[in-house]
Formats: structure tokens, C-alpha cells, sequence
């Protein structure tokens, strides 16, 4: 294939250690898919409001993604960005607040992540009146959907068009509602959107707490989607840091063989982790490729990768040498 600017200059520069890793990991992500497979994405820490959406989203209009599992605010982030991004606030300077800075900034209703701070008015109190609407409107009817789609019947309602500051090509969730990307949320309730609607719940507006569907019908649905799938294509599992958004996914197989005892379901056919995290503090986070064997997540020729290293900028580099740029 061509390769722009970017790839040629990655290719040139990045010759050893994490920089040669994370060249081997991309070219292999694309033979990957080249040779018939499909790419699952885990997003977690607070990717969406590093605009990971600019280089994401191109990713899967070209179809280099096919199911993408994530956090609750990084479901929810990426539209407020979509819709708040002229009122956001960038601190540089974020190391030298001071305790009196920080709550001058909850006045503002300024909330910060890191550098940079969410405006509560505009993007959440935004969303969430969006979102009440499609939650009384469901639980009246009796229906239920999951978190990811009540967010894809308002993109696809047009009511929040008014309010978008950034080109929605630059939204990964709007890429993501045009192709019907399959999206899981374990932990969904940990988020400002879940927060919110555990609010109305409590305050009697939504009578059914399970109008909005919950993590273990995600893993059910997760686990239909993984069967149907890996009869056709090996599917691969790209994952930006840990936690729930990584593990919930990637435990779909040792369920299926263990406690299903469907040891026919193929493995994940590719693994590659970008994090910073320390192997010996015993997280998921810092979890090696090796280990996840002997849960029987990988298997020992599933080609596995580690770039330890910052995903804000890894990613984007990553997904430019994927897409030739």
C-alpha cells in the first residue's frame, strides 16, 4: 500500500525498542485484517476527551474496526466534545493549581481531567436533556436498550445537530452510529450519564431501573457476537490501557470455554496493549500478554504485542501507519 507523510516518516524513525514495537504491531494489525480478520478496540482512561475521535473515527469509516468495548466516559466524552467543545477549558499549567484553584473551577462547573476541563452546562446538562427524553420515551413503551444505543438514536434523531462544535467527522461515535458498530459498555453505571440516570430513577421519572440493559446482558450479547463472528474471521483484540473495558471483553473467551465448555470458540487471532502500567503492582492494567494464557484469554501462538508507552500519542500514530497516512 502508499504510505503519507506520516507513515514514511514512522517507519524511518521508529527502528528500536517501543518505537520498533509499535511498528510491528501495526503492520501486524493490518496483515491481521488483510488475511480476512476482524479488530476489536478497548478504550479506556479518558481517550475520548484526548480527541482520540480525530483518528478513530476515519478508522472506522475505512473498516478497520468492527466492534469497539469501552468505558462509560469514554462513551459519553466523545459527544460532549461534540457538542461543548468551544466552551471547553485547557489548563497547562494543571500541576501548579492550588486546592483554591481547583474549587474555583467546580464553580464554574468547570470538571477537570488533567489538562482539561468539561463544562458541566454545556456538554453534560446538554446530553442528559437529550437523553431523558429517549429514557421516559423507552420506559413508557416498555422497551430497554443498552447505553450505546439510546446515544445512537439521538445521533441519528439530528436533535443534537444544533449544538455540534467540532466536524462530526472528527466524532468517533457518530463513525460509529453510521456503521452500527457493535459497542459494549461493561461498567456503564460508573460514568456521569449513568450517574445521571440513576438520578431520575431515584427521583421516580424512569419507573424500570433496567430500562436502560446492564453488563451481564452485554457479556450475553458480547458472547453471541463472538461465536457467530470467529466462524468466519479470527478476531483481534487492540486494547488502550486496561481495566473493565479491556478485561470484561477478553473474558469472553474463558467463559465460553470454561464455563460454557465450548472449547471448539477459536482465541483472540492478534493482541496488542498500549499502556504505562507496572507488571508488579498487579493490575489488569500492567497485565502481560503471558499471563492472560493462563486464563486462557490468549493462546500461545496468538501474535501479542506491548507498547509501554503514553496512548495519546501512540494510538494516533499507530492508527496513521494502519491507514497509510
Amino acid at each position: 500500500m502508499s504510505r503519507g507523510a506520516v507513515s514514511r516518516f514512522i517507519k524511518h524513525h521508529f527502528r528500536h525498542f517501543n518505537a520498533a514495537t509499535l511498528v510491528d504491531a501495526a503492520e501486524a494489525y493490518r496483515q491481521h485484517l488483510d488475511s480476512g480478520g476482524v479488530m476489536m478496540i478497548t478504550l479506556a482512561g479518558a481517550m475520548s476527551t484526548a480527541e482520540l475521535g480525530l483518528s478513530l473515527a476515519e478508522m472506522i469509516r475505512q473498516g478497520k474496526v468492527q466492534a469497539i468495548s469501552c468505558t462509560g466516559a469514554n462513551l459519553e466524552e466523545d459527544l460532549f466534545n461534540l457538542v461543548a467543545h468551544h466552551h471547553y477549558v485547557r489548563i497547562p499549567h494543571w500541576r501548579d493549581l492550588t486546592p483554591q484553584d481547583e474549587q474555583a473551577l467546580l464553580e464554574r462547573h468547570l470538571n477537570r481531567v488533567t489538562d482539561t476541563c468539561i463544562p458541566e452546562m454545556e456538554a453534560m446538562r446538554r446530553l442528559e436533556g437529550a437523553l431523558i427524553e429517549e429514557w421516559t420515551a423507552a420506559d413508557r413503551a416498555g422497551e430497554r436498550y443498552f447505553p450505546h444505543e439510546f446515544l445512537y438514536r439521538i445521533i441519528r434523531s439530528g436533535k443534537l445537530e444544533p449544538y455540534y462544535q467540532i466536524d462530526p467527522r472528527d466524532s468517533w461515535m457518530v463513525a460509529a452510529a453510521e456503521k452500527d458498530l457493535p459497542i459494549f459498555v461493561p461498567g456503564w453505571e460508573d460514568s456521569t450519564t449513568g450517574n445521571m440516570y440513576a438520578g431520575h430513577c431515584l427521583a421516580g421519572e424512569i419507573k424500570n431501573v433496567h430500562t436502560v440493559r446492564g453488563g451481564i446482558e452485554y457479556m450475553m450479547v458480547l458472547a453471541d457476537w463472538y461465536v457467530k463472528t470467529s466462524k468466519q474471521h479470527s478476531i483481534g483484540f487492540f486494547q488502550i490501557g486496561g481495566g473493565i473495558a479491556g478485561d470484561f471483553p477478553i473474558c469472553v473467551v474463558p467463559m465460553l470455554h470454561q464455563d460454557m465448555g465450548r472449547p471448539d470458540v477459536p482465541v483472540w487471532g492478534y493482541f496488542c496493549q498500549i499502556s504505562d502500567s507496572t507488571t508488579s503492582y498487579g493490575s489488569y492494567s500492567g497485565a502481560v500478554p503471558g499471563e492472560k494464557i493462563t486464563w486462557g484469554k490468549l493462546g500461545v501462538d496468538t501474535p501479542k504485542y506491548i507498547i509501554e508507552s503514553d496512548a495519546s500519542i501512540v494510538a494516533p500514530l499507530m492508527f496513521a501507519l494502519i491507514l497509510g497516512e
